[in-house]
């Protein structure tokens, strides 16, 4: 190897790694302008013009375009400095790849894949470019690295781009990006539901966490397009059971809890346990509504809502008090159901949804200022979702303006009569109350024993007319 030099070409790997593979200097190798027989010009549109020094016989044998182009049959050879000099017209872009590919074939082995530079793409633009310059030997061997290793979604787009021009040989990576089969997608689904209503150890519930998101990534349109999965009856039957076991469970949690020690909740899981169900419940509400199956299981939370508080209560009353992370989760869950309520996705008795707002506005109204404070940057101990506030005032103004006026003249009385009251903001509830009662007035001013007079007096001078309005909060 006397008289020879070389030089390195590199190829950046990701992570700070990089490739690279040696290239003689010498006789009969690229870039000797001593021995080459041949140029080729790189040009672009934008004017740029590359040249390499090269060898007919290394380029003609291991790509079909220079044969071609260099045999003697081309229209153009016998033009003056045509044998000479090729070019090759190309994108800017592309330009590194041709220079790449070009330098590939001076070392090409009879295993091309090892010759190839990782990287999945600068492997897409050098088959890019084997592809238009039919070079045989490298388009096997991009498709066969292509094929596996991991690529990132923009690089996979491109690769759609260019095995359309490969044919067959593209089998090997349209096994990767062809749609699933329907039964695929409903077996994963099914054994996700399964993992995700089950009770797996509190160390898998990261696992579970991630199961149920993608249950809800299969059921949701994305960009107007359909979901992924629209379940069938058999797959919906599956669900509804599943549904009603994590149900269950949470309701044997909520008994164990109240016939439990204090001490025994705090020292041991019991409260991540306690906190686990609930994220679940606020999941499955999540899904019930996508599927239009709220109304069956609704009545399970309303029941349950009043256990659940229970043990907040309990758990105020001790020394370690209420964490911050299970309140959110119980309003978190609570949330979705009042927004059922509230939308008339779910049809209640008027005392059913009374109860709901008695029962959860005050504890919202409690542990908000203690969930910010947690959530702030400054603690940052549990993560909020910025809308879940402004969500909660929404669902609870439109559940009270639907509630009868008695009642709704109970819960604007406590919330007048309170002046530190800032959450949630009843002004809109007030406005309608008053006047509401205007056009009542008017409406029935005729009939004998209005009520509409004393109510209102009483609202303004802090004081009661009936039953319904005294005991709303009570």
């Amino acid at each position: 190897m006397l008289g020879c030099t070389y030089f390195e070409i590199y190829w950046s790997c990701g992570a700070g790694s990089q490739f690279y593979i040696l290239v003689k200097i010498g006789s009969g190798d690229i870039g000797d302008r001593s021995t080459s027989d041949l140029v080729v010009r790189l040009r672009t549109e934008s004017g740029r013009d590359e040249w390499l020094y090269c060898h007919s016989s290394v380029l003609t044998d291991k790509c079909k375009y220079f044969s071609e182009r260099l045999s003697e049959t081309w229209p153009t050879l016998q033009i003056i400095d045509s044998r000479n000099c090729v070019d090759v017209f190309c994108q800017d872009s592309d330009i590194d790849h041709h220079v790449n590919l070009l330098r590939l074939l001076y070392v090409l082995t009879d295993d091309p894949l090892e010759c190839i530079p990782h990287g999945v793409t600068n492997v897409l633009g050098i088959l890019k470019v084997a592809v238009n310059l039919s070079c045989s030997q490298l388009i096997p061997a991009c498709v066969q690295y292509i094929e596996a290793v991991p690529w990132e979604e923009a690089e996979e787009d491109e690769i759609l781009k260019i095995i359309p021009k490969i044919g067959s040989l593209a089998e090997p990576i349209l096994g990767r990006l062809k749609p699933v089969d329907k039964s695929i997608v409903e077996k994963i689904f099914v054994s996700a539901v399964q993992f995700a209503t089950s009770s797996p150890h509190l160390d898998s519930n990261h696992i579970k966490a991630s199961a149920q998101d993608q249950i809800e990534y299969l059921l949701t349109e994305e960009d107007d397009d359909e979901p992924l999965l629209t379940p069938g009856d058999d797959i919906l039957s599956l669900l509804r059971d599943s549904m009603k076991r994590l149900f269950y469970k949470f309701d044997d949690r909520l008994n164990s809890l109240l016939q439990m020690p204090l001490q025994s909740i705090s020292e041991g899981n019991e409260m991540k346990l306690f906190e686990s169900h609930l994220s679940d419940l606020s999941w499955a509400f999540l899904i019930l509504n996508k599927l239009d199956m709220m109304p069956e299981f609704i009545s399970h939370w309303v029941d349950g809502s009043e256990k659940v508080l229970q043990i907040f209560e309990r758990l105020m009353s001790s020394e370690d008090g209420v964490t911050t992370e299970a309140s959110l989760k119980a309003i978190e869950a609570s949330a979705k159901v009042l927004e059922a309520i509230s939308y008339g996705t779910v049809i209640l008795p008027t005392q059913r949804r009374l109860q709901n707002v008695k029962l959860w506005l005050p504890f919202v109204r409690k542990m908000r200022p203690v969930i910010d404070k947690a959530s702030s940057s400054e603690n940052q101990k549990v993560k909020l979702d910025g809308d879940l506030w402004q969500s909660l005032e929404a669902s609870f103004v439109s559940i009270i303006l639907g509630l009868p006026s008695g009642d709704q003249a109970g819960i604007i009385k406590e919330w007048l009569s309170d002046a530190n009251v800032r959450y949630p903001d009843l002004r809109e509830v007030f406005e309608m109350w008053c006047h509401r009662a205007r056009m009542a007035k008017k409406r029935f001013g005729n009939i004998a024993g209005n009520p509409s007079d004393g109510v209102i007096t009483n609202i303004v001078a802090g004081g009661g007319t009936n039953d319904n309005m005294d005991d709303s909060l009570a």
